[in-house]
């Protein structure tokens, strides 16, 4: 079995997703001032790019942690786990 489930965003609670992107905006270190909406408007950015397929949000069964990731970040973040099971270290 996967550690790791992509959650379809269309499956959360509107809060949940909201809280979700707002914790990917401020960990990302986006200008909340840039959209003229404030955060509301990067949440609004954010939930076109998961439509887009751009986003993805991941679940880690073992850790119970889920996570806004852009396609880069998962790609990456999937090639260092792999490498980490490869040492033993997971």
């Amino acid at each position: 079995m996967s550690r790791f489930i992509e959650v379809p965003a269309r499956m959360l609670p509107a809060d949940t997703l909201d809280a979700l992107l707002e914790t990917f905006v401020t960990r990302q270190g986006y200008d909340t001032t840039d959209t003229g909406a404030g955060m509301a408007g990067w949440i609004g950015e954010l939930k076109q790019q998961l439509e887009r397929g751009e986003l993805l949000i991941a679940h880690d069964i073992e850790l119970e942690m889920t996570e806004v990731m852009t396609l880069e970040q998962w790609r990456k973040f999937g090639r260092d786990i792999a490498d980490d099971e490869e040492e033993g270290d997971i």
